[in-house]
């Protein structure tokens, strides 16, 4: 996908060199942004083959508003570095998305905490105000963002309708070129589509915004050569872009959607290429 490739060209060309809490270097720039129209395929990038189903299992537990990894880990280990020894995740995307806290004053002045379903606010105004400039979901509760391991990377989106067509921003204050962002990209785009589906709209676009762009890169003789993601994402360079697949979703109402109802059609990537996650 170009605009993936040339994320990668001005990282790569135009990035510095920047220390990182893992212990492995980066090269880091500051803010780039990209668009993408959806109704020219699904972004699944082909230049390297993508992990979908483990793409689809995270966006999944993101919409059940769970705080634990216990029935993620029985499909993929994604977040497995960051759970504590019980499975529970400080800086579980789903528990805000579903269930973020609402401090407000009851009729006798105590203080209380409501839970707010972001995710069902976005639809239901959808539904009675399409026109809305006010569909934003957060990620980022400052209490949580004190203690927790790995504070969300990808803090807040909003969605935008022009005309009959759905489109989301998403702004990221971190992020990994190799290994996250193209999983990114993709649970972004399923989500879009998913509640396009489910108030009558079409796809527009996916934008995304990242604040630290980032590729994580050793110095030679460091013993961490394992971690370069250079070699990786050149070799993406050297390789033509195939046709972008569609994602295929049933007819259901968007809180019954399960895994078997989502299918990749057409989808031929090049070879993977395995990258070794910074932790």
């Amino acid at each position: 996908m170009k605009e993936y490739l040339d994320l990668v060209r001005l990282v790569l060309e135009n990035g510095t060199p920047k220390q990182s809490r893992t212990g492995v270097d980066t090269i880091s720039y500051f803010c780039p942004f990209y668009s993408v129209n959806l109704a020219n395929g699904f972004p699944l990038l082909t230049t390297k083959e993508v992990n979908f189903a483990a793409c689809l299992r995270e966006l999944l537990w993101y919409l059940s508003g769970e705080d634990h990894i216990r029935n993620l880990r029985q499909h993929t280990k994604i977040w497995n570095a960051w759970a504590d020894e019980h499975g529970n995740l400080e800086t579980a995307y789903g528990r805000y998305w579903r269930r973020f806290p609402h401090p407000y004053q009851d009729g006798h002045g105590k203080w209380r905490v409501r839970e707010v379903d972001q995710i069902q606010y976005i639809i239901d105004t959808l539904k009675k105000e399409p026109t809305s400039r006010r569909l934003v979901v957060t990620a980022w509760e400052p209490g949580n963002a004190e203690t927790s391991k790995l504070p969300p990377c990808h803090y807040s989106f909003v969605f935008n309708v022009q005309g009959d067509h759905l489109n989301c921003h998403l702004t990221q204050r971190s992020g990994d070129i190799a290994l996250g962002i193209p999983f990114n990209l993709a649970c972004y785009a399923t989500l879009t589509q998913m509640i396009a589906h489910e108030v009558g709209l079409q796809v527009g676009h996916f934008a995304h915004t990242i604040i630290d762009a980032h590729i994580y890169t050793t110095r030679p003789g460091n013993g961490m050569e394992e971690y370069d993601h250079i070699p990786g994402l050149r070799d993406q360079l050297t390789r033509e872009p195939h046709p972008l697949p569609r994602l295929i979703i049933a007819d259901k109402p968007f809180n019954e959607l399960r895994f078997e109802d989502f299918r990749i059609e057409g989808y031929n990537p090049h070879p993977k290429i395995k990258f070794k996650v910074a932790v």
